[in-house]
């Protein structure tokens, strides 16, 4: 018998934001249909237990232009909506919402706060395209070289340019600040 993740969800005008809370998850399948049929398997825990999650959505999306990020503790969806119109809620039917299926308060906003696309930090999360891919298979495996959902990339000192440490500082206001401080530091 297969469990439920516990799911978090959001919404904007254009576009609903689901989070499927699954750390170190093996094995994700995502899928997702035009229709509004969002579908997730995987095996997580010390035991390998089998999550699996079926969403009828509320309405249609759009495949083509919605992304998936699976990372080490959760797999997060930005679903595009084929008609960019407010849901009364998540799922099709007049049934009570699973008990494993909450708000995402920290993507929440009020239909009349809604500022439009791009008001919403994902944390430069490498996102894939459900379009491309024709429904997501990946998954975590346990080699070393999996990437953490919170990892980003760092740029080594020597590739950085060395005469830009703030982006508004002219160079000669730099060198200014960095010995002002060594000065306070030896005075104390």
């Amino acid at each position: 018998m297969s469990r439920h993740p516990e799911v978090k969800w959001a919404e904007r005008a254009d576009k609903v934001y689901v989070t499927v809370l699954l750390p170190d998850s093996k094995n994700a399948k995502v899928n997702l249909d035009p229709e509004g049929v969002f579908t997730f398997s995987a095996t997580a825990g010390a035991d390998n237990n089998l999550y699996e999650l079926k969403l009828d959505l509320y309405d249609k999306v759009n495949v083509e232009e919605s992304k998936i990020s699976i990372g080490v503790r959760n797999i997060v969806c930005v679903l595009e909506k084929v008609e960019k119109v407010w849901w009364k809620k998540l799922l099709r039917g007049d049934g009570k919402t699973p008990h494993y299926i909450k708000v995402d308060w920290d993507k929440w906003v009020d239909e009349d706060e809604d500022n439009g696309p791009g008001d919403i930090d994902l944390g430069g999360m490498d996102f894939s395209s459900f379009g491309k891919m024709g429904g997501m298979e990946g998954g975590m495996d346990d080699s070393e070289d999996s990437s953490d959902d919170e990892e980003q990339e760092v740029t080594k000192p020597a590739e950085q340019d060395t005469n830009k440490v703030d982006g508004n500082a002219k160079p000669e206001e730099q060198g200014a600040g960095a010995s002002e401080k060594k000065e306070a530091d030896a005075s104390t």
